[in-house]
């Protein structure tokens, strides 16, 4: 079904319309991207106003609504609703900022601006099942992912730092193919290694170092999500079994993902590992998230999932992680596409420990 069609059917009966101003959300429904614009969807209509530097692509890539250069919004927009006969907005409350609001409810006096949570919902909700095309664009994300990481294997060698080891990582994610990076490299090693998000220094990788590497491509705007700990030399005693212990809890947490499994028993399939082995309190994030157009979406896999169940069609990351403050740390990640039967991993790249 038309991703905008879709929205309009799941309108409340006292709501006329939408109005998209946010990124993402405009990508989702007219599948282009671009960094400005607006989108009106109405029960009558639905037009894409987009500026010059856009309009070109956007008549040829919109099919699902009305291409308007964007010249005055000011004017346009009030015309725009009149025409579509709107006297109920719904805002994206999850993206718009207090002064956006204000702007359009001076641009729209006419007009009930409507701040509740509803419509939000529904756009979230639409976004969060994946089709086939978007989950053919995380396959492809993740295959180059997949093929950069197995490069750097070649690459990676005692002295580099962090920063260089994050450098060499993201050149090879565009050599081949990214159209960009769906977020920030984490490249850390030895110490570093124990913060689940540390950024890249100029730290050399010595020998005894764990390096945990989490990246990703992005493929038309859709993103991947992995990350491996590798070895630099070798590894001591403890290293191996906590690496052995969290690829455990990964594989665990994996194998229990089903549609309708709470959220929350995927985590704990992890966490109840972990915590046994005597590191409660040495993972102290979810197991595992959404992700699509952004890298983090919901549902999670966390102790705060609530009543969030796993359900097909949705893509999610796995990651459980062990973190020693100050020594190492090791963290593993695969997205996994949940099926009607299952789940299918999306990550083909190895999981045994590797000492480089």
């Amino acid at each position: 079904m038309d991703r905008i069609q879709a929205l309009v059917e799941k309108l409340p009966q006292e709501v006329d319309g939408a109005l998209i101003t946010s990124t993402v959300n405009r990508h989702y429904f007219t599948g282009l991207r671009s960094s400005a614009g607006v989108l009106l969807v109405t029960r009558k209509g639905c037009s894409a106003l987009l500026d010059f530097r856009y309009i070109e692509v956007a008549r040829r890539t919109i099919q699902s609504c009305e291409v308007i250069l964007q010249e005055k919004l000011e004017e346009q927009l009030p015309q725009l609703v009149k025409k579509y006969g709107v006297r109920r907005l719904a805002l994206e409350t999850t993206y718009q900022t207090i002064g956006e609001m204000n702007r359009f409810q001076k641009l729209l006096p006419e007009v009930e601006l409507l701040t509740g949570e509803e419509v939000d919902k529904t756009i979230l909700q639409l976004r969060r099942v994946k089709d086939e095309e978007e989950i053919g664009h995380i396959r492809d994300a993740q295959a180059i992912t997949d093929k950069s990481f197995s490069e750097m294997l070649n690459v990676i060698k005692a002295g580099m730092t962090e920063r260089q080891v994050a450098a060499e990582l993201e050149y090879r994610l565009k050599k081949n193919g990214a159209d960009g990076l769906a977020f920030a490299t984490i490249a850390v090693a030895g110490p570093n290694s124990s913060m689940p998000h540390g950024v890249p220094g100029d730290r050399p990788l010595q020998a005894g170092d764990f390096l945990t590497l989490d990246f990703g491509a992005a493929s038309a705007g859709y993103c991947s999500d992995m990350t491996r700990t590798v070895a630099i030399g070798h590894v001591t005693e403890e290293m191996e079994k906590v690496y052995n212990l969290v690829l455990e809890a990964q594989l665990a947490s994996i194998a229990k993902i089903a549609p309708g499994v709470p959220c929350v028993e995927v985590d704990a399939a992890a966490r109840d590992l972990i915590y046994g082995a005597g590191y409660e309190g040495c993972f102290g994030h979810g197991t595992g998230h959404s992700l699509g157009l952004q890298i983090h979406e919901d549902p999670r896999f966390s102790t705060t999932a609530g009543e969030a169940v796993c359900q097909p069609g949705i893509v999610m990351s796995v990651e459980p992680g062990v973190y020693l403050s100050g020594r190492f740390g090791c963290r593993i990640e695969d997205i996994v596409l949940i099926t009607p039967e299952g789940c299918q991993d999306l990550t083909h790249s190895p999981k045994e420990l590797l000492i480089l």
